[in-house]
């Protein structure tokens, strides 16, 4: 089965992101872009069919598409972002999504974070953060666990995401940072911890049999390679600027269509 990953161009006015955890500071546009059309051409390299969504200067977050939906096989789920201004990304990426899975949504007062979201087989941990509440996590409990799922809340501490504090990197093993999640919520799984040098290196992207991850992180990427796995490293400097990471900038999922 072919994955499909959608994208979104990085706005013009990235400058005026949302941060939470990350003071602001300059980030150079025309390279935060090329960065991630180099990102873009590591998906396809990897085997991904890219669809490649408009940027909007009235939205500078946009390029953290991971936020504005969740996919899985039988849904996607849009979001409704804690950051009230990132609420206007979703029409354009559920236009595109309604394409390809049957569309449900967290509805007010409940917000959801797609970085939240950890699918690890028929489980979702979900992470209880700045940017998902309660009513947001039992909202998408009511809309998965009729189709099987398990949505466990998982409380993150000092970071934006729960996907900052651990990834899905292999079959049964994740990526973590055991201080900012409690590693026991992952019991049976195997665990690779980040180097204790690179506090920030939780956050990895796999796409199929590889794993795409930020090149800022040499010795947490040794750790992962000495597991047997393929690491494809990418420079994502500027958009880290930006409380961004591997997993933030795409939706990743199998590309059947949508039935019915």
């Amino acid at each position: 089965m072919t994955l499909v990953a959608i994208t979104r161009e990085v706005s013009p006015s990235l400058e005026r992101c949302e941060l939470t955890h990350r003071e602001q500071e300059p980030i150079d546009l025309a390279l935060a872009m090329d960065q991630h059309r180099a990102y873009e051409r590591a998906l396809e390299a990897l085997g991904c069919r890219l669809f490649r969504l408009p940027g909007s200067p009235d939205l500078p977050d946009c390029v953290f598409i991971e936020d504005i939906a969740v996919v899985l096989d039988e849904v996607a789920i849009l979001t409704r972002p804690g950051a009230a201004a990132r609420r206007p990304e979703t029409p354009v990426v559920g236009a595109t999504l309604e394409t390809l899975r049957p569309l449900a949504e967290i509805r007010e007062p409940g917000t959801l974070d797609g970085g939240d979201v950890l699918v690890a087989g028929r489980t979702l941990f979900v992470g209880l953060s700045t940017r998902t509440n309660g009513e947001g996590i039992e909202q998408l409990g009511r809309l998965a666990e009729p189709l099987g799922y398990r949505v466990q809340p998982a409380e993150v501490d000092a970071c934006l995401h729960l996907k900052s504090a651990v990834t899905r990197i292999a079959e049964r093993t994740l990526l973590i940072q055991p201080k900012w999640v409690d590693a026991a919520l992952f019991e049976g799984w195997q665990l690779i911890k980040v180097a204790p040098s690179e506090p920030h290196a939780a956050n990895a992207l796999r796409v199929g049999h590889a794993v795409l991850y930020a090149s800022a992180y040499p010795r947490t990427r040794a750790r992962i390679e000495a597991r047997g796995l393929r690491v494809l490293a990418v420079d994502q400097s500027e958009l880290a600027k930006a409380e961004g990471g591997v997993t933030c900038c795409s939706l990743i999922f199998e590309g059947q269509r949508r039935r019915g």
